[in-house]
């Protein structure tokens, strides 16, 4: 079969209101142009955006040259409690908001008509996420178009039985699923392979050798595309191509091995929005994240916590960047009320089928996670269904090893009842909310329970509550059965843990499935001596909306230091909700060893001492600058980050320090601010220099600049997405990062899809093409149209006294 794009042409509105239907095009976050109030049921879990249900309408007369054959809707993403209506009739429901699912049309269908396709989305019942989970059709549509007799969607599966190193021979299995028997017909290019099989019945598994193999892996991601044809005993004839690339993995004592070499997988827990866009899965967007991991020295993403897009697979594949495929954030216990512990028990096998059968042949993917800190898993229910869903993994696909997110510590409290969710007391909490609505009164301080209560004691207690509390004894009581259910356990905060287990369980594979930025270093030279450490997953790679203040370290001049109404993202991010790397992130990159350093970066001087908010999940709010016009004379804390024995600091060339590095790449410093220049210098042990770096003050002049920071390709394509990243800067580029306004932009010959800035309180919308800069920056997205190609998009930025233009070259291809 083949997919017809069916993004266009659509119109949404509120569910049974009498308002007009807006025209928009697929992905769509409805949620995302909501109000925010304090009094929104959502609360600090979604940004306080207003929950609302919808409808979305497309009208469209079928091609004739379709007609007889079979015809198949796919909606990779519908959030949530999905309904799919075909001229009146209901055709499918799909609860879970993050799973991708097929309707068949074929005999709803009305030919030589206009057909009315109605598609529900709920988000009305609030509160149903502990994050900005967005609204709507927000990940794209296909209509899958084939012979009556026809390979399915998702139907090919393949995966490397064996592999004798590069140039070597391999042998692949293609597993074929088909409406009926009939005769496969496997063609591979790249490889000079074409055979045929007899496919007796409507699942056929079929073994191809290839006699010199190109490897798959992260530094050489190579892939291949296949063509599966398909003819059943009836005569109709169907093709179907899927990518793949030729890799084995185990795992065992010896470690996580891809084509028999250990990998130390050094992640980032990454959440599903694009920060701007909402959760809109723009392919580029999806690509830009995984781009902005991999160069900040990750070489795997943890999809926090739930299924990925297609478009954000297939960027891992091209790009190498290693995947762990998670499925939810709960099982049976709630952690808001209306989450999908109502649907869980009929649906998960279902759910983690389609996850799988999407996902099995992405080489990126390197692991399965059956949930994200289930306190289920200290009780005698959650352990039997851990092992039911590993098992039911391994026969979906057993080429993985499967793993879950437990936060040990967390794991006892909440089996001594501490902090514990309920649905009495989240039915208590649901109503006080309503009366307070009804009454207009804003609670004067919004009660957490659950995860969020959690979060909160972190931070307040600081990062080492989590980790010190996980080693208590009885923390291992309440996990080890259930570890011992998974292929991999997943400690959350355990890293105090480490040592101990690896020896009190000597086949246990242990992974960080979510870790402190400030623990990096350790875990790098843990895990180099212990094969059996297979991995950290920093949390979080990037910033993202909702569950907001949790890592925010904010001063008052940019927000209200009380974590309420005004707040929009977690501020958790190594980098910010734009893609700017922090201090963190180039820290990141030499305790990962991705890069000996040095880097340099100041926490603001023009806040020395001063109140911020407090987070466990912020190691530091230093960034890569040293332009804080008006602090002369002030203290600056500054940090190194280097692998190296010893950094000198130098100021305007005066050395004002030299430290020491023990146990840690990160040497601290303070000294007086002063313009000019700041370099760090790296030494080995013989005091010989290994590299040096430096910051540059701004000079005085001050214009607003508008520079393209990513595309797909170097000239920017029709219909695809540009990012463009407006900063304050001196004439020679230098951002300032105390310099801000509200910076209006006009785009000529293009969509602006989303305009704003990092900052983690935020009253303002990414839709109205106007933001506040966030030390000194905003970022824009912005689609390209069609008939901009061969010529250029005009991009116009101004906040009433400075003033840039912008123009994009567009491919006339």
């Amino acid at each position: 079969m083949y997919a017809i794009n069916f993004n266009h042409d659509w119109a949404y509105r509120h569910l049974d209101s009498d308002e007009g239907f807006t025209q928009v095009t697929i992905p769509h976050d409805a949620m995302l142009g909501e109000k925010r109030h304090a009094l929104a049921f959502n609360g600090p879990n979604g940004g306080w955006f207003e929950g609302w249900d919808y409808e979305y309408l497309k009208h469209f007369v079928p091609d004739n040259a379709l007609l007889g054959q079979s015809m198949i809707l796919e909606f990779e993403g519908v959030y949530h409690n999905a309904e799919v209506w075909l001229n009146g009739k209901q055709l499918s429901f799909r609860p879970y908001g993050y799973t991708n699912f097929y309707v068949d049309i074929t005999n709803s269908i009305e030919w030589g008509e206009s057909n009315e396709l109605r598609v529900i989305a709920r988000n009305a019942d609030q509160p149903n996420s502990r994050w900005y989970s967005g609204a709507g059709i927000y990940r794209p549509i296909g209509l899958w178009a084939g012979p009556k007799e026809h390979i399915v969607p998702d139907g090919i599966g393949v995966r490397t039985l064996e592999e004798h190193g590069e140039g070597g021979s391999a042998r692949l299995e293609f597993t074929v699923t088909t409406t009926a028997p009939g005769k496969v017909v496997v063609d591979i290019p790249s490889l000079g392979i074409q055979q045929s099989f007899i496919q007796e019945s409507k699942t056929g598994f079929f073994v191809v050798e290839v006699p010199s193999a190109t490897l798959w892996s992260p530094a050489n991601p190579v892939l291949h595309s296949c063509d599966v044809r398909f003819i059943s005993d009836t005569g109709d004839e169907d093709t179907a191509s899927v990518n793949f690339g030729i890799r084995s993995l185990t795992w065992g004592d010896d470690g996580l091995l891809i084509n028999g070499e250990r990998v130390i997988l050094q992640g980032a827990c990454l959440h599903h929005d694009n920060g701007i866009l909402g959760a809109c899965a723009y392919a580029d967007a999806e690509e830009r994240k995984v781009l902005l991991m991999r160069n900040n020295g990750y070489n795997a993403i943890r999809s926090a916590h739930n299924p990925c897009s297609k478009a954000m697979l297939d960027a891992c594949d091209r790009l190498g960047m290693l995947m762990m495929d998670e499925y939810i954030d709960h099982w049976y216990i709630h952690k808001t009320q209306h989450d999908y512990v109502e649907h869980f028990d009929q649906w998960w096998r279902e759910d983690l089928k389609d996850m799988v059968n999407k996902d099995r042949n992405h080489p990126s993917v390197i692991m399965y996670s059956t949930g994200n800190e289930v306190s289920e898993t200290a009780q005698g229910r959650g352990i039997a269904l851990a092992q039911e869903m590993t098992d039911w993994l391994h026969e979906l696909d057993p080429s993985r090893p499967v793993t879950c997110g437990v936060n040990i510590f967390f794991n006892f409290l909440s089996s001594i009842g501490l902090g514990q969710y309920s649905d009495k007391k989240a039915a208590r909490e649901l109503e006080q909310a309503q009366q307070r609505k009804d009454a207009g009164e804003v609670p004067e301080k919004h009660r957490a329970v659950g995860s969020e209560f959690y979060n909160n004691m972190a931070g307040l207690l600081g990062a080492d509550f989590m980790k010190t509390g996980a080693t208590l004894p009885f923390c291992d009581w309440v996990t080890k059965d259930a570890f011992a259910a998974m292929d991999v356990a997943g400690y959350n905060y355990g890293i105090k843990r480490y040592r101990r287990d690896l020896k009190a369980y000597p086949h246990r594979l242990i992974v960080g499935s979510e870790t402190f930025c400030s623990d990096a270093y350790k875990f790098r030279e843990l895990a180099k001596k212990n094969p059996r450490l297979i991995g950290d997953f920093v949390w979080a790679g990037m910033d993202y909306m909702g569950e907001v203040g949790v890592g925010a370290w904010e001063y008052e001049d940019y927000a209200d230091l009380n974590i309420g109404f005004g707040w929009l993202t977690a501020g958790s991010g190594r980098l910010d909700l734009t893609g700017r790397p922090l201090g963190e992130a180039y820290y990141t990159r030499v305790a990962l060893e991705q890069d000996a350093g040095p880097f340099i970066a100041v926490r603001p001087v023009n806040h020395t001492g001063d109140k911020h908010s407090s987070s466990a999940w912020k190691m530091s709010n230093a960034i890569d600058s040293w332009s804080w016009e008006g602090c002369e004379g002030k203290k600056a804390q500054v940090e190194v980050y280097a692998r190296a024995a010893s950094v000198a600091l130098v100021v305007n060339g005066r050395e004002v320090g030299h430290k020491r590095m023990k146990h840690d790449c990160v040497a601290r410093f303070s000294c007086t601010y002063e313009t000019g220049v700041i370099e760090a210098i790296a030494y080995d042990s013989k005091g010989k220099e290994i590299g040096r770096t430096n910051l540059v003050s701004a000079k005085k002049e001050t214009r607003l600049l508008a520079e393209l920071e990513y595309a797909k390709d170097e000239r920017a394509i029709p219909g695809r997405i540009v990012f463009v990243r407006v900063r304050y800067t001196d004439d020679e580029g230098v951002t300032k990062p105390l310099k801000r306004g509200i910076v209006h932009m006009n785009v000529d010959s293009g969509i602006l899809l989303g305009f704003g800035c990092a900052a983690p309180y935020n009253k303002g919308s990414f839709l109205t093409g106007e933001t506040d800069t966030y030390y000194g920056e905003a970022l824009a997205a912005i689609q390209i149209d069609d008939t901009a190609a061969g010529a250029y998009v005009k991009v116009e930025v101004t906040d009433g006294e400075l003033s840039d233009v912008l123009e994009i070259p567009v491919s006339g291809d």
